[in-house]
């Protein structure tokens, strides 16, 4: 049978990356989903559905029309209008789990179904709500917290288990891509203040908090981590934590970024980004529209990460965060072991955020 993949949430950070490197693959079909359509260069075959997951009737028919699915990788996701109080919420957790539900459940009906790839985080572990042991390890017992997490999880289980597909469960750290108006990217985050300092004549100050232990993971490294699970009998009914194979400190790598952008870093100066940027909205509209970029509204460009830039900055806290890292030993042995240098990732998604002119160009300023 053909294989063809259906990418829920593929304007998202991982979504957009899914779809970018299942295109590129000949022997996959791809069907993205999402509210929108994401910024995709590929020519391979892939064809974009408008669909609201919380909307079961129309994930029905959207299902209904399209060619028979074998294989889902799940990253759609509802957040709250306050990004990390909204972690918490029983209504973000409710509407979390019948998203998924109303798409699942359609395709297992077609019994065309043959792997669910299904995205958690180090929420998993309570990082959220307290100090973790590390590394963080899968083989862990759930930490005891109300998280949607466990309400797809067991939703997934218990119809996998019926219909007789596989899954495969992630757990990545702090993921990084080059989509836009995402809940949690802070790439679009850093363009956009880098390109608003330059503008105002000021250097590329670090505005976080104390310095902590942190690992990134670059979403077209976990597209490809999707790819090698869809297919690898080691990855069938498994959960991975997932990273780029190194740490970072968000001061130690601030020169390698303020060098990706061609700004030059100055001392550190804290501050919330999520006020700072939006106070200087004007100031991107005036650089989108002079660079001609996709989006010269700031608030859509960055959607609520620069809330999340502040939490995973520790801006303005007073105190560093505990450290909260994880074992990646487990999906190594299973057999997926590439990995990216972090600073690497930071040059190549910046050259590809300018190139799609999501970023303007240093050159333009000069």
């Amino acid at each position: 049978m053909a294989k063809t993949v259906l990418i829920a949430g593929a304007s998202g950070v991982v979504g957009q990356a899914a779809v970018e490197h299942f295109a590129g693959m000949p022997e996959w079909k791809v069907v993205a989903v999402s509210r929108r359509a994401p910024l995709v260069r590929a020519s391979g075959a892939w064809r974009h559905v408008s669909l609201d997951l919380t909307d079961a009737a129309g994930c029905r028919a959207a299902v209904a029309a399209m060619p028979l699915v074998t294989h889902l990788v799940y990253g759609a996701l509802h957040e709250k209008p306050e990004l990390v109080a909204g972690w918490r919420d029983p209504e973000q957790m409710a509407t979390n789990l019948a998203m998924l539900r109303n798409l699942v459940e359609p395709l297992c009906e077609l019994g065309a179904l043959e792997h669910v790839t299904l995205l958690q985080g180090t929420k998993a572990y309570g990082v959220h709500l307290h100090r973790i042991a590390v590394p963080a390890r899968e083989r862990w017992a759930r930490d005891d917290h109300a998280n949607f997490y466990w309400l797809q999880e067991d939703f997934l289980r218990d119809i996998a288990a019926r219909k007789n597909f596989a899954f495969t469960i992630f757990r990545p750290q702090i993921i990084f891509g080059d989509a836009i108006g995402a809940a949690m990217n802070i790439m679009t985050v850093l363009g956009a203040y880098a390109a608003i300092r330059r503008e105002e004549g000021l250097p590329f100050s670090y505005p976080g908090g104390s310095d902590y232990l942190l690992e990134a993971v670059d979403a077209r490294l976990l597209a490809r981590a999707f790819h090698w699970a869809a297919e690898a009998p080691a990855a069938r009914g498994e959960t991975f934590n997932f990273t780029n194979g190194d740490v970072f400190v968000w001061r130690n790598v601030w020169p390698a970024i303020a060098g990706a952008l061609t700004i030059a870093p100055g001392e550190p100066e804290p501050l919330r980004l999520a006020e700072y940027l939006m106070e200087r909205a004007d100031i991107w509209r005036s650089i989108a529209k002079r660079n001609g970029l996709v989006e010269p509204d700031l608030a859509k460009l960055l959607g609520r990460s620069a809330e999340y830039a502040d939490y995973c900055m520790a801006s303005l806290t007073g105190r560093a965060a505990p450290p909260a890292l994880v074992s990646t030993i487990k999906i190594r042995q299973a057999g997926f072991g590439d990995c990216i240098d972090t600073e690497d990732m930071f040059r190549d998604l910046f050259a590809a955020m300018i190139e799609k002119r999501i970023l303007p160009s240093p050159r333009s300023f000069a």
